[in-house]
């Protein structure tokens, strides 16, 4: 089983984008954030035409929505709101075998990191506080979860370009990385890239668009994970970060992160 997650930035605008992942790396299943679209309006057809006949989505005009789409049979286990805002950012849902998988955007948090002047940013911490919370109640050593999507933090040092000029820049704060390590406690999760990717090897999945070369300048950051349970690890089989997705035409700023498991 193949699993990609990806912040396509807009289904509708990248959907040749779309099945030039599907081309490359051929997923069971595709998790998405941003899909920025309604449910009334998301493409159902163009995807089940692409091999994607299951669906679960949840959408919001221009702004955050996710979905989960896949060509294995699954059942919808719902998806909350967070923070008191019914601003789709998660969704969820049963696989065989047991399996549960979720699918989130956390919030970005704005540009100053500092709650008590930036709203976006106490939204943030809320939103990963309320996550590790729902991890905490819902520990279980022996159930088999993932946990995929743009978590909006690179945690490590080598998950980021220069750890020197970002430590202050949101998405690698001490807060924010501290917060997540916290969620990851919590649920005891797995880093899946990281349990096959060194520790010392620099990896990212999102680029700015604001460099005018992105790849000659590889300014990059990791803020797009797969997490899995321990239950799971022995199943894990490779990981990999689509780079090339990055420069795809009208590309998303993210790349693709991809699992394969022997399930």
């Amino acid at each position: 089983m193949k699993i990609a997650t990806w912040n396509i930035n807009s289904v509708r605008l990248r959907l040749d984008n779309l099945a030039r992942l599907i081309d490359a790396a051929n997923p069971d299943i595709i998790c998405l954030q941003e899909t920025k679209v309604v449910d009334e309006l998301f493409p159902r057809a163009d995807i089940e035409a692409l091999g994607y006949p299951h669906q679960a989505i949840r959408g919001m005009k221009s702004y955050n929505g996710v979905a989960i789409l896949s060509r294995l049979p699954m059942t919808e286990n719902g998806g909350r709101d967070w923070c008191g805002k019914p601003d789709c950012r998660h969704t969820g849902v049963a696989l065989a075998g047991g399996i549960e998988l979720h699918n989130f955007y956390v919030p970005a948090g704005g540009d100053e990191p500092d709650p008590t002047v930036n709203d976006k940013f106490a939204h943030k911490l809320s939103f990963l506080d309320e996550m590790t919370e729902w991890c905490q109640e819902r520990r279980d050593p022996s159930a088999k979860r993932i946990l995929v999507g743009d978590l909006n933090i690179a945690p490590l040092e080598t998950d980021v370009w220069s750890h020197k000029q970002l430590r202050k820049v949101v998405s690698h704060t001490e807060i924010e990385i501290e917060r997540l390590a916290g969620l990851q406690q919590a649920g005891r999760w797995i880093d899946a890239v990281r349990h096959l990717i060194p520790t010392d090897e620099k990896i990212y999945s999102w680029w700015s668009y604001r460099a005018k070369d992105w790849r000659a300048a590889d300014r990059g950051r990791r803020l797009d994970h797969i997490w899995i349970s321990e239950e799971l690890v022995p199943a894990l089989r490779s990981v990999e970060i689509l780079k090339d997705g990055r420069g795809w035409p009208q590309p998303s700023d993210h790349a693709p992160v991809i699992a394969s498991f022997d399930i």
